[in-house]
C-alpha cells in the first residue's frame, strides 16, 4: 500500500512539472486536524485532535480560477465511550491524503476551495482505557478499517503577499471507515464515515 502511495505521489508531481509553467507555484503547509466518525450511533463520540502536513502546487488556469493538487499526511481517529461506563477507545488512524482542488478567487487573496479527495490508510491502532476496574470484553482487529478512503473537502484560504498563507477546511467522508467485516459485541452493522475539520498555515515558495 505504501508503496502505491508513493507511486500516484510521484505521478502527481510528475504531471505537475510537465505541465509547468512560470505561474505555477509550489509550497508547504501544515495545522491542526479535528476529527470525528460522523455518526450519532455511537455513544457519546469526541473528536480526536492531532496534526497534518504536507506539499501543495496551485495551477493557474486563468486570473480567478486555479487546481490545486496536495499530498497531506494526515493524522485522524476518534474517541468513543464503551458501553456501561467501561472506558474510553481511541481509533488512531493516520492517512495519506490527496485532494485535487477547484480553487475560485472571490478577491485577492482571499479563495474557495472545493475537491474530491482519495486517502490510504498507512498506519491504524487502537488504544483502550478502561475506567477504573470495569473491563469490556471486545474483540477489535485493526485489519477492519477500509485502506483506501474517500472524500469531498470544502474549504477556504487567505494568501498574504510574500508567499504566506492560511486555510481552513471540512472534509465530508464519502466511504465507511471499516469494511463490511466490522462487527463486535460493542458495535454491530457500524456505518461510520470520517468528518475532518483542518486549520492551519503554509508557505508558497
Amino acid at each position: 500500500m505504501q508503496k502505491s502511495v508513493l507511486v500516484i505521489a510521484i505521478a502527481l508531481l510528475g504531471i505537475t512539472v510537465m505541465s509547468a509553467q512560470e505561474s505555477v507555484t509550489f509550497g508547504a503547509k501544515a495545522g491542526a486536524t479535528f476529527s470525528g466518525d460522523g455518526v450519532n450511533a455511537f455513544n457519546d463520540p469526541n473528536a480526536r485532535i492531532s496534526f497534518n502536513l504536507g506539499l501543495l502546487t496551485e495551477i493557474p488556469l486563468t486570473n480567478k480560477f486555479s487546481i490545486q493538487p496536495e499530498v497531506l499526511y494526515s493524522v485522524q481517529g476518534y474517541d468513543i465511550a464503551v458501553r456501561n461506563n467501561a472506558g474510553e477507545i481511541e481509533y488512531q488512524l493516520d492517512y495519506i491524503n490527496i485532494p485535487v482542488l477547484a480553487k475560485f478567487y472571490v478577491i485577492d487573496g482571499l479563495a474557495l476551495e472545493a475537491g474530491p479527495q482519495v486517502g490510504f490508510l498507512v498506519n491504524s491502532e487502537l488504544n483502550y482505557k478502561p475506567s477504573g476496574t470495569n473491563s469490556a470484553d471486545i474483540s477489535l482487529s485493526e485489519d477492519q478499517f477500509n485502506k483506501v478512503d474517500f472524500s469531498a473537502a470544502l474549504g477556504a484560504s487567505y494568501k498574504f503577499r510574500g508567499g504566506f498563507f492560511v486555510n481552513g477546511r471540512y472534509n465530508i467522508g464519502l466511504t465507511d471507515i471499516y469494511d463490511d467485516s466490522f462487527s463486535n459485541n460493542v458495535f454491530s452493522d457500524a456505518d461510520a464515515k470520517h468528518t475532518v475539520v483542518q486549520a492551519g498555515i503554509g508557505f508558497i515558495f
